[in-house]
């Protein structure tokens, strides 16, 4: 059956998701029709999808997102709080030695972590390495 003029989304070919998501459902238009909130970012996606076309949501402990209120400045910017030290290492270019430590930050995940001078987070946050 072909299916002409049907939008996916994502990546196209066989790669792509076969379903997107989780969404909340913000009502039931009909007795098989239910209007999802969707992301902004599939604006050609009309909101209201039949119940064939969804899947029960299987709840999972990482979907919980844990909130800290952000502190904003009146310049629209913030600042990021170090949370730990997740690893150490260095770097030799040209016979020297460049220490550098993996930092944590609040509100970001491991994988967000980042490699910083060793040396900038002594000067800002010493009592990390007492």
């Amino acid at each position: 059956m072909p299916m002409r003029g049907v939008q996916r989304f994502g990546v196209s070919g066989k790669l792509r998701p076969r379903y997107v998501g989780p969404f909340e459902i913000l009502e039931r238009v009909r007795s098989l029709a239910y209007r999802l909130a969707l992301s902004p970012q599939p604006a050609h996606v009309h909101d209201v999808f039949h119940v064939s076309m969804l899947r029960k949501y299987v709840a999972d402990p990482s979907h919980v997102i844990n909130y800290h209120p952000l502190v904003v400045q009146e310049d629209a910017s913030y600042t990021e709080l170090l949370a730990s030290i997740v690893d150490q290492k260095e770097k030799m270019p040209h016979n020297r030695t460049i220490p550098y430590v993996k930092i944590q930050w609040q509100r970001h995940t491991l994988e967000e972590a980042t490699w910083e001078l060793e040396e900038d987070i002594r000067r800002l946050h010493s009592h990390l390495f007492a």
